[in-house]
């Protein structure tokens, strides 16, 4: 969500504490989704992939544990006004994001697709790419949430900084990066077909949450007249 604040920066609470354990767990998870799927630990583009990845989170909680402790707080936390609309699309990335991983060990398992390294070179710059942007993104936006909801408990603002200043919603343009650059980074051309699934989901949400902004969100409307784009320069 493209907002920012100039409040203080808040220490760690609770839901910033399960955000923390959440997606360390979840790491772990992964991990153990590739090597579970394929059948073997010597699979050299899965370490890659969770070497890259743990770079990315690490990068991400470090600066928010030094810097804005509340968005890690945000990231962790389940308001009561969040949309329900946007739970139910929660649950349908997680399905397909599980989804990349299982069906790319069973795809290194079985041989069922071959890719060139091309284009596992390519899949890794799309994901390190989408890393960095949702670096950028949480740098410049303390209100970065889980969930779709107005923050009017946390002064809830509308922001054009950052990468805010080129798209409405870099956030999920990360998120388009690696959804694609994943599945090419593991050799895997069947697991793009649940990597696809999510871009035609976030290209949705993005939708429906630009919407509620522009409703809800007091400065969004004028804010959505400047920046004209929702992911993508020049087209949408």
């Amino acid at each position: 969500m493209s907002n920012t604040s100039t409040n203080p920066p808040a220490k760690l609470d609770r839901s910033g504490i399960n955000r923390i354990v959440t997606v360390l767990v979840s790491y772990l998870v992964y991990g153990a989704l590739l090597f579970g799927a394929a059948g073997r630990l010597d699979w050299a583009e899965a370490w890659i992939f969770l070497g890259i990845y743990l770079a990315g989170v690490l990068a991400n909680g470090l600066w928010g544990l030094r810097h804005n402790p509340e968005v890690i707080n945000e990231r962790g936390r389940v308001g009561k006004n969040a949309k329900s609309w946007d739970k139910v699309i929660g649950i349908f990335y997680m399905i397909f994001l599980i989804g990349i991983y299982v069906v790319a060990g069973l795809d290194e398992r079985f041989g069922w697709s071959m890719a060139p390294l091309w284009v596992k070179i390519l899949g890794g710059i799309g994901f390190v790419l989408s890393l960095a942007l949702t670096f950028w993104v949480i740098t410049a936006n303390t209100f970065l949430s889980t969930f779709v909801r107005i923050q009017d408990d946390r002064g809830h603002t509308t922001v054009s900084s950052g990468p805010y200043r080129i798209v409405r919603h870099p956030m999920y343009v990360g998120i388009l990066f690696m959804s694609w650059g994943m599945p090419l980074l593991l050799g895997s051309w069947w697991a793009a077909i649940p990597g696809v699934l999510n871009i035609i989901l976030f290209i949705i949400r993005t939708s429906l949450e630009d919407k509620t902004l522009q409703a809800e969100l007091r400065g969004y409307a004028e804010y959505a007249q400047k920046v004209r784009y929702r992911l993508v320069p020049g087209v949408w």
